[in-house]
């Protein structure tokens, strides 16, 4: 049994608490939140924009509560720190957990600058723990059927791909950018991290963007350039209308097929070719499920997560800055 302690109880805390709950190598001792309530268990609070839902009260039965992170890792039945606070505070919670000894999953972004998720990927490399950033799209069946299928290379090489991510903006402290970043660092990094995990680093890019109510670059439209690849682009957005709700997409055009999938269509995934349309067969898994069930495999089998590092995280996070220097200069900008 892995033993978990998990810090920060809103909507991404809520949804890993959920998660572990369902998996039965995991066994949540200890949980951290500053809010007091959240902390004694009361999740009625929370939000989200997929998966919502899941337990709004925590049995404390056999869970230990406490408002102070550095309580809860100092505790020696902690196998895993599970960190979902506030993007800020992941590389000050992130370290000192690994500099205890234990097993470190942080969410997205890793941090709030490319520099200090270097800190946090220079902690994770000397450190006795594993360290995995919590970059979900990897682990996602509709998602992770696009990787093989570019891999198994049965529809040829991808002639271009697509991706959309747009929404209303989040409550909260989503709506601070000094804290979020706003929806490029807080919602597109997904895509970015995507973007790279399927095609490798580009050698540039070219962003279009503007700030939205988070006074962070909320809409940003980016150009991904590589030297021999794929035409591909990418949109993130938080200034759609309340009421919008949530749209996912992506469409990777293969030179004999075109992959299309929308969260929003039932089946999801479709493959057109030949004139036909098909729905595709995936793993029936989400990827809060997926990346989950992978970390705690590999602090079981003792094995290095490879799926998604902290140099990866790093990598996404120098993409954004290389995306944001080019909506400041209003040119293509070198990652």
């Amino acid at each position: 049994m892995i033993r978990i302690g998990l810090v920060g109880l809103g909507f991404m805390g809520k949804t890993h608490f959920g998660v572990y709950s369902a998996l039965p190598q995991a066994q949540i001792v200890g949980i951290c939140d500053i809010d007091k309530k959240r902390a004694a268990g009361d999740l009625s609070d929370t939000w989200g924009n997929i998966g919502s839902g899941g337990a709004t009260k925590i049995d404390m039965g056999k869970i230990k509560g406490t408002t102070d992170y550095r309580e809860l890792i100092a505790r020696a039945d902690v196998d895993v720190v599970d960190v979902c606070v506030p993007t800020p505070l992941h590389a000050e919670i992130a370290v000192a957990a690994l500099e205890a000894g234990k097993h470190v999953v942080c969410e997205k972004p890793m941090a709030r600058t490319s520099a200090e998720a270097r800190r946090i990927a220079t902690a994770a490399a000397s450190a006795r723990g594993f360290f995995m950033p919590a970059m979900c799209m990897r682990f996602w069946g509709e998602w992770e059927w696009v990787k093989r299928a570019i891999a198994e290379g049965h529809y040829g090489k991808v002639r271009s791909a697509t991706f959309r991510r747009v929404g209303s903006i989040p409550a909260g402290w989503f709506r601070e950018g000094a804290k979020s970043g706003g929806a490029q660092l807080d919602l597109h990094v997904h895509d970015v991290d995507y973007i790279y995990h399927l095609f490798g680093k580009p050698r540039g890019v070219f962003s279009r963007g503007y700030a939205g109510q988070s006074g962070e670059i909320d809409h940003i439209v980016t150009q991904y350039l590589f030297e021999h690849g794929p035409l591909v682009a990418a949109e993130g957005c938080w200034t759609v209308a309340d009421g919008y709700g949530f749209s996912m997409r992506y469409t990777i055009n293969f030179e004999r097929a075109t992959a299309d999938y929308d969260l929003a269509r039932n089946p999801t995934l479709m493959v057109y070719g030949d004139g036909k349309s098909l729905p595709v067969e995936y793993p029936r898994h989400d990827g809060y499920h997926g990346e989950l069930a992978y970390f705690l495999e590999c602090v079981s089998t003792r094995t290095k997560p490879e799926r998604v590092t902290a140099d990866d995280a790093v990598m996404g996070l120098q993409i954004v800055d290389a995306e944001r220097r080019s909506i400041d200069t209003g040119q293509a900008e070198m990652v």
